[in-house]
């Protein structure tokens, strides 16, 4: 496991009074060990488990399917394995419990990802347990990355600006939005991501559609082209999003581009330790609406083993929660100034990537200028 990420969630654990936490989650798994069993976002039922305990011991839990897999990639940690089709993880989890001094202790488990038959499953396993939901101490811990996330997010960064850029150049006008696609996929890999996800790929009047894929529409003269990405290593991903115009812009483009431009730098110059993120969030809201233009519900979000995690650059994002926090450094954010609906039947898109400094912001997703509209030619 990483020693560094161990030491953060013992230190929290013995603050809060858990005597054990155990991860359920790929996301988590991947935090803890840097890297994802791969069958595990598949098929829920292969639970691959770690478990820390407040004294700093830690152990593994994985099904049989996956043991070559784990062994080779975490060789020094003790594992612990359960059968796929006859034998109970639950039951597994329990006795490592058991090993390292906790089934009488305070459990810290995700909740919000493992299914209520396992729960009870435990439950009845460790009666003596308080098993409680730790899912948010964990999204809380995460939100801090360290050096080795950093370096990760900038490399994933780059290899979907990259990507991006590489494949609106390569297209022209006439071909598909499959074309971009496939350029896409093709860059991503070549780059060194280990998979992608959610491509969207949205030309013409399809740009004002928030999350669609490529389709065999082809690009004419005046087009604008949305296209994101995210890039994946070891759980990890960087989402980034660049707009495009086919040959030339279409009316007002330029004036909308360089108004969420400017939104970009209002961001860039706004995030800081300290800096309250609704007040990041509302100073981008003021800026869009001069030019009466529709924003989301926010402007960004933490990012890092899932596609969107707190804390929001939002006005108030989570229901029945009226949530703010400040900025802390070592905070990675994905911010996007866009406008789905212009009012001009095309919709446009910056998304950027971004770390938070000891003094302000620095840009990850730096590849490509944004501060012009990309052309297919």
């Amino acid at each position: 496991m990483r020693q560094e990420i161990v030491a953060r969630l013992v230190q929290a654990m013995r603050s809060q009074g858990l005597d054990a936490v155990v991860t359920v989650s790929p996301e988590n798994w991947g935090w803890l060990n840097g890297f994802v069993v791969p069958s595990q976002p598949l098929m829920r039922h292969r639970h691959a488990m770690s478990v820390v305990a407040a004294d700093g011991r830690t152990a593994l839990v994985a099904v049989d399917m996956e043991e070559t897999t784990v062994r080779n990639r975490a060789p020094d940690m003790p594992l612990t394995i359960w059968k796929e089709f006859t034998d109970s993880p639950m039951l597994a989890l329990a006795g490592v419990l058991a090993e390292l001094g906790a089934a009488s202790g305070r459990v810290g488990i995700e909740m919000d990802y493992l299914p209520a038959g396992d729960h009870a499953t435990l439950a009845r396993a460790l009666p003596g347990a308080r098993i409680e939901g730790c899912e948010a101490l964990l999204a809380r811990l995460r939100q801090g990355k360290t050096p080795e996330e950093i370096a990760l997010m900038h490399r994933l960064s780059r290899i979907a600006d990259q990507a991006i850029t590489d494949a609106l150049a390569s297209v022209h006008p006439g071909d598909s939005e499959m074309d971009i696609a496939a350029a896409l996929t093709r860059n991503i890999y070549a780059l060194g991501a280990e998979q992608f996800k959610l491509m969207i790929v949205a030309t013409g009047e399809r740009s004002q559609l928030p999350n669609v894929g490529p389709t065999e529409r082809r690009l004419a003269p005046r087009d604008v082209c949305r296209v994101e990405i995210f890039s994946v290593i070891g759980g990890y991903q960087a989402g980034v999003c660049r707009t495009a115009v086919v040959v030339e812009p279409p009316d007002h483009a330029e004036r909308i581009w360089q108004h969420l431009v400017e939104c970009k730098y209002l961001l860039l110059d706004m995030i800081r330790p300290g800096v309250s993120c609704r007040a990041v969030y509302r100073a981008f809201i003021d800026k869009l609406t001069q030019m009466d233009l529709a924003p989301i519900s926010f402007v960004g979000h933490g990012i890092g083993l899932h596609l969107h995690e707190e804390p929001y650059l939002g006005n108030n994002p989570i229901i029945g929660r009226d949530v703010d926090q400040a900025i802390d450094e070592g905070m990675v954010f994905s911010v996007e100034p866009l406008c789905y609906r212009t009012g001009h039947g095309y919709g446009m898109q910056l998304k950027d990537m971004i770390r938070v400094t000891a003094t302000g912001c620095e840009l990850l997703s730096d590849y490509a200028n944004t501060d012009r509209l990309q052309v297919v030619a």
